[in-house]
C-alpha cells in the first residue's frame, strides 16, 4: 500500500449531538475513503491516551483511512451517543474502547442496528455476541499475572490490600476475577481490604493512608492499575513502608521508571499501542470484506527492575 501523511484537524466547533467528546479527526478529501469511528473509554487515563494517540497517528500513515476520534469521557451514555454519532456521520466500522462492561453493550447495539460492523478493543463488553471481534489484552490474565507475582513475593502467606478500578467497569471487573482466580489458590493470603479509587493516583493514595491509620499489618498492595499503585506506594513512602511490594498493570512510563527506582516492585505491560495499531488494521479488514479472526490477542508482559530498560520509552 502506498502511504502518505494525513493531516490531524483538532475539532473546534461542532454540534453536541454530532461530536460529544469529539478531540481529534484525520481529515481526507473524497475519493474511497474508509470512515472508521473509534471511541475511547477516558482519555484522561493515560493508558487510554496512548491508545487513541497511537491510532491517530497510525492513521496518519494510511492513505485510505478517515479516522473519527472521541473520549467517552468515563461515561456509558456518551459512549453510545457517540455510537449515534458515527452512524449518523457515515462510518463504514466502529472500534469502541469500552468503559462500562455493560453500559457499553448499548452502543454496541447502536452499531448493529444501523446494520455498521462494531468491535472492541482494549476491553470486552457483556455481550460479545454483538461485536465482530476483540483486538486487546486479557484483563484476566492480567489480574492472575500481578497476584502471582505477589504471591511470590509473599511465599504464599500474608495480609494483602486490593486498590480497585471503578465499580463495574470493564477493565477493573476482569482484572479483580484475576486476582480471585490465583487467591483460591492461596487460602493463607488474607485480603485485608478491596475498595474502588476509581483509577486516580490522589483517591488511592487517600484510601491507603486511611488503610494505615488502621493499624493493620499489610504486607503487599495489589492496585488494578499503575496510578492507583504509584498512589499506593506515596502513601506509603510517606509512612516510612516503602519496602512493601505494590504491583500495578498497564505499564505506564512513570510505573516504569518507579519499578527501576526499586520503589514500585512490578507493573503488568497493556501494550497500548500495539492495540491500536492491529484495531485499524482489522477495522480495514473489515471495511473491505475480507474475513478476520474471532480474537486478537496482544499478551501483557511482566515488568520487573531485571527488565524495566526494556519499556522505557522517554
Amino acid at each position: 500500500m502506498n502511504k502518505k501523511m494525513m493531516r490531524v484537524i483538532l475539532s473546534t466547533t461542532m454540534s453536541a449531538a454530532m461530536c460529544i467528546g469529539m478531540v481529534s479527526t484525520v481529515s481526507a478529501a473524497d475519493g474511497g475513503k474508509i470512515k472508521i469511528g473509534l471511541t475511547d473509554a477516558n482519555m484522561s487515563n493515560e493508558s487510554n491516551a496512548i491508545f487513541s494517540n497511537a491510532a491517530i497517528e497510525y492513521a496518519k500513515t494510511m492513505d485510505n483511512v478517515e479516522l473519527i476520534v472521541n473520549d467517552g469521557e468515563g461515561d456509558a451514555n456518551k459512549q453510545i451517543a457517540q455510537c449515534e454519532s458515527f452512524v449518523a456521520q457515515g462510518c463504514d466500522v466502529v472500534i469502541i474502547s469500552p468503559y462500562d462492561f455493560d453500559g457499553a453493550v448499548t452502543a454496541a447495539q447502536v452499531c448493529v442496528d444501523a446494520g455498521v460492523p462494531v468491535f472492541v478493543a482494549k476491553g470486552i463488553i457483556a455481550d460479545m455476541d454483538l461485536v465482530q471481534t476483540y483486538v486487546g489484552s486479557n484483563d484476566v490474565d492480567a489480574g492472575e499475572m500481578e497476584m502471582e507475582y505477589i504471591a511470590d513475593k509473599l511465599d504464599g502467606k500474608g495480609n494483602i490490600v486490593i486498590i480497585e478500578g471503578p465499580t463495574g467497569v470493564t477493565g477493573a471487573v476482569l482484572r479483580n476475577d484475576g486476582i480471585q482466580n490465583v487467591l483460591e489458590e492461596y487460602p493463607d493470603i488474607n485480603v485485608l481490604y478491596s475498595q474502588p479509587a476509581d483509577w486516580y493516583r490522589d483517591k488511592a493514595m487517600e484510601l491507603m493512608e486511611n488503610w494505615l491509620q488502621l493499624g493493620a499489618d499489610i504486607d503487599a498492595v495489589v492496585a488494578h492499575n499503575d496510578e492507583m499503585a504509584l498512589g499506593a506506594y506515596d502513601a506509603l513512602e510517606a509512612a516510612g513502608k516503602g519496602d512493601i511490594p505494590v504491583i500495578g498493570i498497564d505499564g505506564i512510563q512513570a510505573a516504569v521508571k518507579s519499578v527501576g527506582e526499586g520503589k514500585m516492585s512490578a507493573s503488568i505491560l497493556q501494550d497500548s499501542k500495539s492495540i491500536a495499531e492491529k484495531a485499524l488494521d482489522v477495522a480495514v479488514q473489515i471495511a473491505n470484506g475480507e474475513e478476520i479472526e474471532d480474537t486478537y490477542d496482544i499478551p501483557y508482559q511482566v515488568i520487573t527492575q531485571d527488565n524495566y530498560e526494556d519499556f522505557l520509552t522517554e
